[in-house]
């Protein structure tokens, strides 16, 4: 029985009605993330043949153009998802988001009102100790490349959205009414989508149980909203404040951040004394610190922000 905050959801779901077996959405799932990994793949072949970019640089994401370019390659997913969903169940990219007036307002509604309540909570008052150790990108190249910069955040973000919380999250909520089912299980999916085996381990755990827990809220406000435009400015807002906002000079994905930082820098600010010189073994008691929990206090805040924008 749906909860009658979701009762938006249950519109959402319906276009999946009517084409719900689980055996075409593993399909569907599988299909989708075999063709984004081989995407994934295939981009460094791809820029020896047409040279956009050095592959170092999108694959890392160190400059501009690396990173613009490594970004907008989520179309590809978005893409798999809208093809998938029309050969499969019958379904086209309308059906996915939501009614598109709807969703277009939601999504402009709640990404004003985060990114707002981001730039207050980040530079008002300016942490002035931290940001004297980060050289400046010249504002007038950062403002520049901002349109295209929210341009490339708007793929991703969106097609992440639109794999987890429109395609498997309405697919699941059309076959089983348990609430739980349809947030919790594309939540595992996504966080483990977000696992990185090269990290160490305390910080590939806490990078899995932050995009859970994000990946529940966003299910959450597209269940409100019935509509993926919340969930996609939830999600832009922020990738936009890791992206845009702060970096490691020449560090991974940087290549787009307004403040660029010694190597590790902004995480000797930020972390424990003794979080960098974690062992390789991993202890469950070491996932807990202030760093962790403020992270996941920020997955609240933008929550929160969101309803407000939505009023739900």
């Amino acid at each position: 029985m749906a909860r009658p905050a979701y009762a938006a959801h249950a519109r959402f779901v319906e276009p999946a009605r009517a084409v719900s077996d689980l055996r075409l959405l593993l399909i569907g799932t599988l299909v989708i993330e075999a063709v984004f990994q081989a995407s994934v793949h295939l981009m460094e072949p791809f820029l020896m043949l047409v040279p956009l970019a050095p592959p170092d640089e999108v694959l890392g994401g160190t400059t501009p153009r690396g990173l613009l370019i490594q970004l907008s390659s989520f179309a590809i997913l978005g893409l798999a998802v809208v093809i998938v969903s029309r050969r499969l169940h019958g379904r086209g990219f309308a059906s996915l988001i939501g009614p598109p007036d709807l969703t277009l307002r939601q999504l402009l509604r709640v990404s004003l009102l985060l990114g707002a309540l981001v730039l207050v909570i980040e530079f008002l008052p300016p942490d002035l100790e931290m940001l004297e150790q980060a050289d400046m990108r010249p504002w007038s190249q950062w403002l520049a490349l901002l349109p295209l910069a929210l341009g490339a955040l708007l793929i991703q973000t969106g097609a992440e959205e639109l794999f987890y919380r429109g395609y498997i999250q309405q697919q699941l909520a059309a076959r089983f009414n348990q609430t739980w089912v349809w947030m919790v299980v594309p939540s595992l999916l996504f966080a483990l989508a977000h696992y990185s085996p090269s990290s160490p381990p305390t910080e590939a755990a806490q990078y899995v149980i932050w995009s859970f827990l994000f990946g529940l809220a966003a299910a959450d406000l597209t269940a409100r909203s019935g509509t993926l435009g919340p969930a996609i400015a939830f999600h832009l807002v922020n990738n936009a404040l890791a992206f845009l906002l702060y970096g490691d000079a020449g560090g991974l994905d940087s290549g787009l951040s307004l403040f660029l930082f010694p190597t590790d820098q902004t995480l000797d600010h930020l972390l424990p004394p003794d979080y960098l010189s974690e062992p390789d073994s991993f202890y469950p008691g070491d996932l807990i610190h202030s760093s962790f929990l403020l992270e996941l206090v920020g997955i609240g805040i933008l929550w929160v922000g969101a309803r407000i924008a939505m009023r739900r």
